[in-house]
């Protein structure tokens, strides 16, 4: 069976000043989802999910019409701050989204397969979407999961500091646990982050996570459970947050699954800053130009 690759594109784009997930970045206007759709198609995924808001479903069905549906199969489903969740018959005020794992779960009905999950606004590279549809096809179980990780030098932004997940893992190479680190940027002295004021190193290929995930469907139905405690333990906190790392941890803490580290070596790029646009056209223009895509995405795939 061909495995789902899930595209977390409901963000709001706050800090980007607009819809950042259907802003042309390519040599002909191509926008980072396209690059990883394209990705997954060569690596084997046999459907996209897009999770959204209603409000810009017929942005995302202009700006994708008739581009890949007849290469990959393609679903949609909506991420609001009251999606319905079985457990769940009162919702309490809200300033925010609920989180990526609520994210996940609004497309509970769209997938019965072994899954990738991806954020829209972030370019993983060639090989991680060939290494992730492996894994999913051969490796991945109830109890066995998979991420990509990326070389933290890989992953920084010269617009200013980054909070990065710094991954430990054990000699097999399964995840132990995540820390998050904070203001992370390149010094003359390398790279450092800081904690209660103090400036620390990290090594630049320690491996981060950027939210490149391969689940089972067995996913769901956990997160669906911690999700109605979560909802009731924060019903007086409006801006707190479900994010998939938290139902990982239950799971691995749990003794449930084990979460395999999958080293990948490819440069990440990301738009959270309007700062961030002109280097990734840059580096879209130039993989353009080495052969790694075409001119004009969809008319040689």
């Amino acid at each position: 069976m061909q495995p789902t690759l899930l595209i977390l594109a409901a963000g709001m784009g706050s800090r980007y000043g607009g819809l950042k997930q259907l802003d042309g970045l390519g040599p002909n206007d191509e926008v980072i989802i396209e690059y990883s759709i394209y990705d997954a198609i060569r690596a084997g995924f046999g459907k996209v999910v897009f999770v959204i808001r209603e409000d810009i479903e017929a942005a995302f069905r202009k700006r994708f019409g008739g581009k890949f549906g007849d290469q990959i199969e393609v679903a949609y489903a909506f991420q609001a701050m009251d999606s319905p969740v079985e457990g769940i018959d009162e919702w309490p005020h809200r300033e925010k989204p609920w989180g990526t794992a609520h994210a996940v779960l609004v497309a509970r009905e769209q997938i019965n397969e072994p899954f990738a999950v991806i954020n829209a606004d972030d370019y993983y590279g060639i090989s991680s979407f060939e290494a992730m549809a492996q894994f999913l096809k051969e490796d991945c179980a109830p109890d066995r999961y998979g991420m990509i990780g990326y070389q933290l030098d890989k992953t920084l932004s010269d617009a200013g500091h980054v909070n990065r997940g710094v991954c430990e893992v054990d000699a097999e190479g399964f995840l132990t646990d995540v820390v998050e680190r904070h203001k992370i940027q390149r010094t003359p002295d390398g790279i450092v982050y800081e904690e209660d004021g103090q400036k620390h190193s990290l090594s630049a290929d320690a491996l981060v996570s950027m939210n490149f995930w391969g689940l089972h469907p067995n996913f769901f139905e956990t997160a669906r459970q911690l999700f109605v405690e979560f909802v009731e333990a924060n019903k007086d906190n409006p801006r707190a947050e479900f994010y998939i790392p938290l139902v990982i941890n239950h799971q691995i803490q749990q003794g449930d699954i084990k979460l395999q580290v999958i080293p990948n070596a490819e440069r990440w790029y990301g738009v959270t800053y309007q700062e961030d646009k002109p280097i990734v056209q840059q580096a879209f223009q130039q993989m353009t130009e080495e052969g790694k895509y075409p001119t004009g995405l969809w008319k040689k795939l």
